[in-house]
């Protein structure tokens, strides 16, 4: 009896660890659990060394395709030097089409399904044209999906900007989110990527399915409510598959022999990871501050150090990758730093391998941006966080992560508003590293961890999601070629 043909699904992240890592970890999943052949197309930034590490990693062994996209001549469109992340990335994505075009087409069989990034949601008619089911994979939780999909019905009915309101914005069946939570582009809605974001969250639900990176005991609640017809009805076409966690495996070298001898000697649990994701910058004031309260709170840390913000945090996001040289960077440490931590700290410059780290026994705390990546990576390795949110949807992570999944500290201000001063920080640290609170912070982090490991196995949340998708996605192609 002839073996039934794989589908051949075809995915396209936009640049940026936050959208490679996933896409690429989809894309596995779908080789190795659901039998389906995987091409993935890439729009690499060049900035980060992070990224080409990634792509040629996953050639061997070779679970799928990935394909490297000519980077696209945006010299043409006018942007000015206060371009946000979001307006960048929107402009190279659709630049890049017809370069996506022209692959597909020079591919031997036409693909069987098209799954893009939430940065790629005008490539969904592509799917149209070649008569395929069409998804969009949002790599982010289910808070920031209700958010962004339900932004262009808010883009109705609130008056004024955003972060003048006093009272919530109120999402069906949602907790409301606070003005000061807001993802980057909404506060200012007479910036031109607000139009884009408003633009790309109302493309997302018109494809034939959303996929998210979460598992269903994560966010049950608000999953229900995204799930509820006063909800989805109004704004998606299509189910909410949960595909969760999908996050970089770890390397068995991929610590370098220096920092793994040192991490080998710290007692366990005794490290406090700081990194701020592939784009976080910091200023050289709060550089300083973060030094000294790293100092003062007198515990054992690994610092992935880079130098400190001249531009704006979006600008940065496209050069962070490329650091400096390592005595340029350290220049920026409070006089005598090193001499004084030389027991008890190790300093990264501009990139570390932040799984392998994690992973290992005796790291017990990350201070992080809180991207979607570097906090499903802390909470399936157990690491409580010291949330610091910098740009994109990290606020509203760092609320979630405090608040409501109960897995991290904050300071009292934010960081991308206010300096956080030493003090703070070292009680930050301490909070999380050697108090009650810690223990809190593990004991939760130990449920959740079991829970995302039974979610991604046969049987499991995430796996059946993916089951579904499967069969939604062969009975979407039968629809689509008894149509025509």
């Amino acid at each position: 009896m002839e073996k039934p043909k794989k589908l051949h699904a075809v995915l396209l992240s936009s640049p940026g660890m936050g959208h490679l890592v996933p896409v690429i970890e989809l894309g596995k999943r779908l080789v190795a659990d659901h039998g389906f052949e995987a091409t993935v197309f890439v729009l690499p930034l060049q900035a980060s060394p992070a990224e080409a590490e990634i792509i040629e990693s996953t050639m061997t062994p070779k679970l799928l395709n990935v394909v490297e996209l000519p980077p696209p001549d945006i010299s043409a469109v006018v942007l000015g030097p206060e371009a946000g992340v979001v307006m960048r990335l929107a402009v190279m994505m659709r630049e890049a089409r017809p370069a996506f075009r022209c692959a597909l087409a020079a591919m031997e069989a036409r693909p069987d399904v098209l799954i893009v990034d939430l940065f790629g949601t005008e490539h969904l008619c592509i799917g149209d044209e070649l008569g395929i089911p069409k998804y969009v994979y949002v790599p982010s939780n289910a808070w920031f999906l209700a958010l962004f999909i339900y932004s262009p019905t808010l883009d109705k009915e609130v008056k004024g900007e955003y972060v003048d309101r006093t009272e919530t914005l109120e999402i069906p069946g949602c907790k409301p989110v606070r003005p000061e939570d807001v993802v980057d582009p909404m506060p200012d809605r007479l910036d031109q990527q607000y139009r884009e974001y408003v633009r790309m969250a109302g493309e997302t639900p018109t494809g034939d399915g959303i996929l998210l990176n979460v598992w269903e005991d994560l966010q049950a609640e608000t999953l229900a409510a995204l799930r509820n017809e006063e909800f989805l009805g109004r704004v998606a076409n299509g189910p909410v598959y949960t595909v969760g966690p999908l996050i970089r495996p770890v390397r068995p070298a991929g610590l370098g022999k220096e920092l793994l001898e040192w991490l080998d000697k710290q007692p366990s649990e005794s490290v406090m990871f700081v990194s701020f994701g592939s784009g976080g910058t910091l200023s050289a004031e709060q550089l300083v501050e973060l030094a000294w309260g790293l100092e003062l709170s007198q515990q054992r840390f690994i610092w992935v150090l880079r130098q400190p913000t001249v531009k704006s945090l979006d600008e940065s996001f496209f050069d962070a990758g490329k650091g400096g040289a390592d005595d340029e960077v350290l220049s920026f440490l409070p006089s005598g730093f090193l001499a004084r931590t030389r027991d008890i700290g190790f300093i990264l410059p501009s990139w570390a391998p932040q799984v392998e780290i994690l992973s290992h026994p005796s790291v017990g705390g990350f201070l992080s941006h809180c991207g979607w990546n570097s906090t499903l990576e802390s909470i399936v390795n157990e690491v409580p966080m010291i949330a610091w949110p910098l740009y994109a949807e990290q606020r509203l992570n760092a609320t979630l992560l405090t608040e409501e999944i109960g897995v991290a500290v904050r300071p009292k201000v934010l960081p991308s508003k206010k300096i956080v001063g030493r003090e703070e920080i070292e009680k930050l640290v301490r909070s999380v590293m050697v108090e009650k609170e810690g223990h809190t912070l593990r004991a939760r982090l130990r449920e959740l961890k079991r829970s995302a490991q039974k979610a991604v196995v046969k049987g499991g949340s995430s796996y059946e999601s993916l089951c579904k998708m499967k069969e939604d996605c062969e009975m979407r192609i039968c629809q689509i070629k008894k149509a025509h």
